[in-house]
């Protein structure tokens, strides 16, 4: 059995040396971290280890991923997790419609070899679909996303902690593919389930949690320069009232966003509550949450102060 080395990209890490730089490069993106993060997202690049992020949703685990992809010049592949899913739609498979039509050609030729020949040609690197994790390895160095791990099942977490360990990925017909710079990969939890700790011992961790108030402020100008100040601060502290209502799904910086943009596209400059009560749509995605927070006083909401 014979082994592939992937060359990486020359450059690819943008030169970064230390947290401080890759927070500030991070922040030329529109992503702005915490220290910690920072921290974390440099030593997962530094020690060539992968970094596990929880927390709830709309916190900014998929967008730091494609936020490191831009800072470091690599590609970014995503193996978007769910129940059921198989080491087949995450590593390889073989495009069957194509080596059926290069079977049929070849018989047409009427192509002279033994059967052992022909059927070797069908296993040949142009029929075969890399999917993600195969992707990332081939295309050295590069980003890999493994976003909502825990929606996977038991055993393809396990698979997935023997690929990460040695960055290797084996195929019978071909031999075996090594990533000569692993990749920067970044797994995902929304902690529906708990996570293995054999998964997190290979990783670096850290929990993502809503940014303070003056972070989301920030963020919300940052990404959407158009909305007011005094609108990104009323949107900020709306949403951090909502946030400790124990509702179902508790708004993110992402539905922040799209709180400030929907206002700003009806016209609003400032948190009107009529208007704020008219698009909790944006915000709220559960009808439970928006029944409970249009029984509680608007003004206790939405007001300004």
């Amino acid at each position: 059995m014979s082994e592939t080395t992937v060359r990486p990209l020359p450059g690819a890490d943008g030169g970064i040396n230390g947290p401080d730089e890759l927070a500030a490069a991070l922040e030329a993106t529109g992503y702005l971290p915490d220290e910690g993060l920072a921290t974390a997202a440099y030593l997962a690049l530094a020690m060539h280890r992968p970094l596990f992020l929880e927390g709830e949703a709309g916190v900014g685990k998929t967008a730091l991923a494609q936020a490191l992809a831009r800072v470091t010049g690599r590609p970014i592949y995503r193996l978007q997790c769910y129940e059921g899913l198989e080491a087949s739609q995450a590593l390889y498979d073989w495009d069957f419609g194509r080596q059926l039509l290069h079977l049929r050609a070849a018989e047409a030729a009427h192509a002279t070899g033994d059967t052992e020949t022909l059927e070797a040609s069908l296993y040949d690197r142009r029929f075969l679909l890399a999917r993600p994790l195969l992707q990332a390895l081939e295309d050295s160095p590069s980003v890999l996303l493994v976003d909502e791990v825990d929606r996977a099942d038991d055993e393809f977490e396990a698979f997935l902690l023997e690929v990460l360990s040695d960055f290797t990925i084996s195929i019978p017909e071909l031999g075996t593919i090594r990533a000569t710079t692993p990749p920067l990969v970044v797994l995902t939890s929304n902690r529906t389930r708990e996570v293995h700790d054999a998964l997190k011992r290979r990783c670096l961790y850290h929990w993502l949690q809503h940014p303070d108030f003056d972070r989301e402020v920030a963020i919300l100008r940052r990404r959407l320069p158009d909305v007011t100040e005094q609108l990104a601060r009323e949107v900020a502290r709306a949403t951090a009232k909502l946030r400790t209502l124990d509702l179902l799904k508790p708004p993110g910086v992402a539905e922040a966003m799209d709180w400030a943009t929907a206002l700003y596209t009806l016209g609003a400059r400032e948190l009107d509550p009529d208007v704020a009560a008219r698009t909790l749509g944006a915000v709220l995605k559960y009808r439970e949450d928006t029944d409970r927070v249009h029984a509680l006083a608007r003004g206790a909401l939405f007001g300004g102060g």
